[in-house]
């Protein structure tokens, strides 16, 4: 297995951070214009693109 339990960690972390950021946008789109956090591709997709 490559990389420590700490690296592991961090990746985690990270995806987990991009995840909740990208749902707090949503919710904050839902509000304000329900079909914009459609035309986001990183609401979409938010692992997969870079902002």
């Amino acid at each position: 297995m490559s990389g420590s339990f700490a690296e592991v960690v961090a990746r985690l972390l990270a995806q987990a951070e991009t995840l909740a950021a990208a749902h707090l946008e949503e919710l904050k789109l839902t509000r304000t214009d329900p079909a914009a956090r459609w035309r986001k591709a990183s609401l979409l997709w938010p692992r997969f693109t870079q902002g």
